[in-house]
């Protein structure tokens, strides 16, 4: 109950619109009123173009809110001036003053206090802090005596810039039988040291007396406290607890924002470490905060200290005790203690607050608001813009809606083609077949073109590119190939229905395709986690070596399936960490099946070398020749970046398989190549049986390369040996 509140600045959202309404000549036709219309709409859209421009030249200038040179905030608490963290960067207090705050480990406090600062604003001139609360507690074997006492007196006020908010603060006293008093502005000349006393008084039959919620002299009483409070002191009149003392063994009384407290019996139970928030307002004021050292708003306008620096700010009287305040000017806003501290306000970015129904021009300190060219209103901050057609206007009017009939004919025409046109392609990419072979959806391109936008687009390679989207509820990425040739349309169709029968865990699911474009587009399964590329070097993800072996162990029987038993050989050619994604499970599934060969029953190979070099099988780079013993080899390559966390390269000088290559020739450990998040002692066995495997994989004779299949069981037994 005695935690402040969190405040947010909420971003205001702001819309706007500006229309024009239609003003209809008798005896002119409806076409060319129509078209008046569409003219003035253009006429508007180039007005209001040109008005942004203009206010995109005005530049606008750094916000200040600190002192130059100074820290400007702490603790997530920021620090405007006139308050301040010690000395700037010139040598120069940072602060005004009687405005000092101290930056301790867990955030700002009151200079020479362990007050803690919540909020610190200049406008309103305000602070929100965490103060004190006075508490008295009976002794458990005499309940008529307190055993406990603590006044929350706090003497922040040195330099007197500080008043309670009467307007945001109230006493609050709690307890069973007991009565809490604050004393305030400080003397010696009366009673205990105070000028001042107010108070409440609680009363309880038994301990169902308080009610949660309820603060009326049952547990809880509040009273509102007078402006001009400097300083607070509690104090409790002793009464026998006798009878409460498991309900009630303490009294306590607090000021607190009267918006952040509710009651609730718990409070009445002992605890010694509350604190509450409360509202201070502040003011530039004399020495010591007197009324006779304070100056008034005329006064401080002639002496050499008047805060108020800022050329577009003006001074107001403080309304809590004496002293003055400085505000921003109309039409500026920031820290008006500053010089150059207020600065413009875009008033154009805000419709709400600043109307115009017309074209806004933000100027400096206000903003204009009128018509464009052709358009009139008798007040376009409040009313709309209304187009205003002379005899001139309307024959270039007739001129325009001939040429906009002539365009519109044009476009039927245009629109006619390309319906020829989808029809064409999509029979030409195989369209008719895959209708019939009923295996896979197929994606009218209007239903794509959403996800086909340069904000939606998620990765890019020499291939295509990739799109992120939603189809029929349903996360997808839709591969846009960069082109394609004769041949491939030809086969288009058929690779199709191959891939929609490769239904794996560990590969990449195809869901349709699109064949109204040129290249067609291919839509899969979406992987929320991304590449394992990514993964391994770019974010950096902490992974276990457990997780790395279960990523290693799944890519593996991907790539089995593929090479054996899939309805037909499936030869990657491209196996890389860029192409095996992650789920949020770290699940893998091989992708990129746009460069993928599909070898039917007649077929060994294909001429055509394509992939990445860094991963790429030396044999087939010499003789072009891609075998399944390529993609092995490339597997190779994958289980060594993933144990070392190294990049593989093409330079002969820094090859990641080299230096593998390297240590197995001389018998000796890859112990330094391997990544140190997971090279601890008892994992090293491991690792070397690891990198022994995809040195096998890495053979430059083919024949000695095991298959996938076998490097799948060889991983299942060191898997399972390790869960052993």
């Amino acid at each position: 109950s005695f935690i402040p509140h969190r405040f947010e600045n909420l971003a205001s959202v702001v819309k706007s619109s500006a229309g024009c309404q239609k003003r209809q000549s008798a005896g002119v036709h409806q076409l060319v009123s129509t078209l008046n219309m569409l003219t003035a709409f253009l006429l508007l859209l180039a007005a209001a173009a040109a008005a942004a421009a203009a206010a995109a030249a005005i530049e606008t200038p750094e916000r200040l809110v600190s002192a130059r040179g100074c820290q400007s905030s702490c603790g997530g608490v920021d620090i405007p001036y006139p308050f301040g963290i010690g000395v700037g960067a010139g040598g120069r207090d940072c602060f005004r003053e009687g405005f000092e705050i101290d930056c301790v480990y867990d955030g700002p406090v009151l200079a020479n206090t362990s007050l803690r600062v919540v909020r610190l604003s200049v406008d309103p001139a305000e602070s929100l802090v965490m103060l004190p609360v006075g508490r008295m507690c009976y002794n458990a074997t005499d309940p008529r005596r307190a055993e406990e006492y603590s006044h929350g007196e706090t003497l922040m006020n040195k330099h007197g810039v500080y008043r309670f908010s009467s307007a945001r603060n109230m006493l609050v006293v709690l307890g069973c039988n007991t009565m809490g008093t604050i004393g305030s502005d400080k003397t010696a000349r009366l009673v205990d040291g105070y000028s001042y006393y107010l108070g409440c008084m609680n009363f309880c039959n038994s301990s169902a007396s308080a009610q949660d919620g309820q603060c009326a002299s049952l547990g809880c009483c509040h009273v509102d406290i007078p402006p001009g409070l400097t300083h607070n002191y509690f104090r409790f009149r002793e009464y026998d607890h006798s009878s409460m003392m498991d309900y009630s063994p303490c009294d306590y009384a607090f000021l607190v924002d009267r918006t952040n407290y509710t009651f609730r019996r718990s409070d009445l139970l002992r605890d010694t470490l509350r604190t509450s928030p409360v509202w201070l307002d502040w003011a530039i004021r004399g020495a010591g905060g007197a009324d006779s050292a304070s100056l008034s708003c005329a006064q401080a306008n002639e002496t050499k200290k008047y805060a108020c620096l800022s050329n577009q700010s003006y001074c107001v009287d403080a309304t809590n005790g004496p002293g003055y305040n400085c505000n921003c000017s109309e039409g500026y806003e920031g820290n008006a203690y500053l010089v150059d501290g207020c600065t413009n306000i875009d008033e154009c970015a805000d419709s709400d607050k600043y109307p115009c129904k017309g074209v806004c021009r933000d100027t400096e300190g206000s903003y204009r608001c009128t018509c464009p060219p052709g358009y009139g209103s008798d007040d376009p901050k409040t009313q709309r813009c209304a187009p205003k057609f002379p005899p001139a206007a309307q024959i270039c009017i007739g001129a325009i809606g001939g040429i906009l009939v002539i365009a519109f004919v044009a476009f039927v025409i245009i629109i006619r083609k390309e319906k020829r046109k989808t029809r064409e392609l999509y029979e030409k990419n195989g369209g008719l077949t895959l209708e019939k072979a009923k295996v896979i959806k197929i994606f009218k391109v209007d239903e794509l073109k959403p996800i086909l936008k340069s904000s939606n687009l998620i990765g890019k390679g020499g291939f295509g590119e990739v799109y992120k989207g939603v189809l029929d509820n349903v996360l997808v990425a839709v591969k846009k190939p960069i082109g394609r040739n004769v041949q491939e349309n030809k086969q288009f169709a058929n690779e199709v229905i191959i891939q929609s029968q490769v239904i794996h865990k560990n590969i990449v699911r195809l869901i349709g395709c699109c064949l109204e474009v040129d290249n067609p587009l291919l839509v899969y399964e979406f992987i929320s986690k991304g590449s394992m590329h990514d993964i391994l070097h770019e974010f950096r993800e902490p992974l276990n070596l457990d997780v790395r072996l279960s990523i290693v162990l799944e890519s593996a029987h991907g790539l089995a399936y593929m090479h054996s038993q899939a309805h037909t050989k499936i030869l990657h050619g491209d196996v890389k960490p860029a192409n095996i994604l992650l789920d949020d499970n770290f699940v893998p599934k091989i992708s990129d099946f746009g460069i993928s060969r599909l070898i039917a029953v007649d077929k060994e190979h294909t001429a055509n070398v394509i992939g990445d070099m860094s991963y790429m099988d030396p044999v087939y780079l010499q003789t072009g020749l891609l075998t399944e013993k390529s993609d092995v080899y490339s597997f190779g390559v994958v289980i060594l970046e993933v144990i070392s966390r190294r990049k593989a390269t093409h330079s002969d000088n820094n090859s990641l398989v080299t230096s593998f290559i390297q240590y197995h020739k001389e018998g000796k450990k890859a112990t330094e190549l391997f990544d140190k998040e997971i090279a601890a002692t008892g994992n090293l066995q491991l690792l070397d049986t690891l990198a022994g495997i995809a040195v096998e994989c890495l053979s430059l004779d083919v024949d000695q390369r095991p298959s996938m299949t076998d490097v799948v069981a060889r991983l299942l037994t060191l898997n399972r040996s390790r869960v052993l």
